[in-house]
């Protein structure tokens, strides 16, 4: 038997009867109360949208432009090596 999740803090939302009512019916058809319900779906939520966050997604076409930029990348640019030049001005190496 699985241990229980200890809960220690309290969330609390206001929401309209007739989300509510769906938000019930929904839990009931899981067979979780309307907390387990909510709860889980606050973190598939979460979860989700961290994701979205984290992760890149490009397309076929990106991908391909992408390595090959990085494979052969462009000559830099003049506003690049001017860059370049005052980062070497300003900043100390170390020797």
């Amino acid at each position: 038997m699985p241990a229980k999740t200890v809960r220690t803090n309290r969330v609390e939302a206001r929401i309209s009867p007739s989300a509510l009512a769906i938000v019930k019916r929904a839990a009931e058809i899981q067979g979780r109360s309307l907390s387990d319900f909510v709860v889980a779906a606050a973190q598939d939520a979460a979860q989700r949208t961290i994701a979205e966050t984290q992760i890149v997604q490009l397309s076929v076409a990106d991908q391909k432009a992408l390595v090959e930029s990085l494979l052969n990348p462009p000559d830099p640019s003049a506003a690049l090596r001017r860059a370049k030049r005052a980062y070497d001005r300003l900043i100390v190496k170390p020797r």
